[in-house]
């Protein structure tokens, strides 16, 4: 099949376009939903101890400097520390993780997992993760209702395997 024999290519069919803004809120969220990502976890420690959240906004930024980034939301109780937090971890989880994930969307100061260790900055580093990248933070941009967070990778670690996705409100693993 040819580029232009595709379906998908020739199906007459267009949804009709429209504004993001008040009263697209919903559409405007299912539309960037159809963009699968990877679900992490970010540790830093916080003044009353280790702090961890799920988000699914991060992305390799630069290999040289090694840079990556997240996007916090303004909204959440625990924006103000990620974005102050002079050291952080990126934690990408395996399809097997998703409890691990959950329990971090829920709650960001319960530690008590095993086998968490701190790494030389002080970091909650967790275990059994597909990558790891401990960074120092390099620059903080403000953007809308999230923040974006350029951290320098420092230390890193991978294994093989499968990850955990999200798309479309939903989690789940994405076969290799």
């Amino acid at each position: 099949m040819t580029l232009a024999q595709a379906k998908w290519m020739t199906d007459p069919i267009e949804p009709a376009s429209f504004a993001p803004g008040p009263g697209n809120e919903r559409p405007f969220r299912n539309a960037l939903g159809a963009f699968a990502t990877g679900v992490t976890v970010i540790t830093a420690q916080s003044e009353i101890g280790p702090l961890g959240i799920t988000a699914n906004s991060f992305a390799s930024l630069s290999m040289d400097p090694p840079l990556v980034l997240w996007s916090p939301g303004k909204f959440s109780r625990r924006f103000d520390t990620f974005v102050k937090a002079e050291h952080f971890a990126i934690h990408v989880l395996g399809a097997e993780q998703y409890e691990l994930g959950a329990h971090f969307a829920k709650q960001g100061h319960d530690f008590d997992l095993p086998n968490v260790v701190e790494n030389a900055q002080g970091v909650p580093v967790l275990p059994g993760c597909l990558a790891v990248f401990e960074c120092a933070r390099e620059a903080v941009h403000d953007a809308g209702d999230h923040a974006i967070v350029v951290g320098r990778v420092l230390a890193v670690r991978h294994r093989p395997g499968v990850p955990l996705v999200f798309h479309a409100g939903s989690y789940g693993g994405f076969g290799q």
